[in-house]
């Protein structure tokens, strides 16, 4: 599972400075502690997501790249319904988006608000930060399953999933160990996101619930 840290003080003030800076944590240290992929160290470099194509409907979409040792796999991307598909699609590069601001430092994460906004934007940013103030960040692989689509409308829609993290591992963002535990209960986490579509055509997040070692997520 994936180690971060809550803290009650990651509010929105919080939350709008890591948007607005860039997704790196504050440092003693003058190089702030960059590596500017994590698990370059391996000597693997980052690789571009398995996002649906980013020219897709032609919008132009900014590029959303994971760290070689980051992996998140989708399933039940392809429902036969085009508008379904798109709103799966960008529900997939949301995902993508925040995990590449959580395991890549940069100064901007411009996918981040891309596919986010309102109180889903907020939540991302706050849990991003999380894993900064932590010190940690993760390597392995995620899979999302059993992704259902309610539209409401044309511009509206409601995605629930799952989220499988027992082989997604915390990784200390400094000497790059990781910490490897037995999967357990709370490494199954249900999702309800909220969707709208904005004027250029994209699905965007506008709020998520979430629940961890949830029980209908569970094998």
């Amino acid at each position: 599972m994936r180690t971060r840290t809550t803290t009650a003080t990651a509010a929105a003030a919080l939350a709008a400075a890591l948007l607005l800076t860039g997704c790196g944590g504050g440092s003693d240290s003058d190089d702030s502690g960059k590596d500017e992929i994590a698990g370059a160290d391996t000597g693997a470099s980052a690789s571009a997501s398995a996002s649906p194509s980013a020219s897709e409907a032609g919008v132009d979409r900014p590029e959303i790249k994971l760290p070689a040792d980051v992996k998140n796999v989708f399933e039940d991307a392809k429902t036969g319904d085009p508008v379904k598909d798109a709103v799966l699609a960008d529900n997939e590069r949301m995902i993508n988006s925040i995990d590449e601001a959580i395991t890549v430092e940069a100064e901007e994460h411009p996918a981040l608000k891309f596919y986010s906004k309102d109180n889903a934007l907020v939540a991302a940013a706050t849990y991003v930060q999380s894993f900064y103030e932590g010190g940690t960040t993760w390597t392995g692989s995620t899979r999302y399953y059993d992704r259902e689509v309610t539209l409401s409308g044309e511009k509206a829609a409601t995605v629930t999933y799952c989220g499988d993290e027992t082989e997604s591992y915390s990784k200390d963002r400094k000497t790059k160990k990781v910490k490897k535990a037995p999967g357990d209960a709370d490494d199954y986490v249900s999702y309800n996101a909220r969707m709208q579509k904005n004027a250029d055509g994209v699905w965007q997040t506008v709020h998520v619930v979430s629940e961890r070692g949830s029980e209908k997520c569970q094998p």
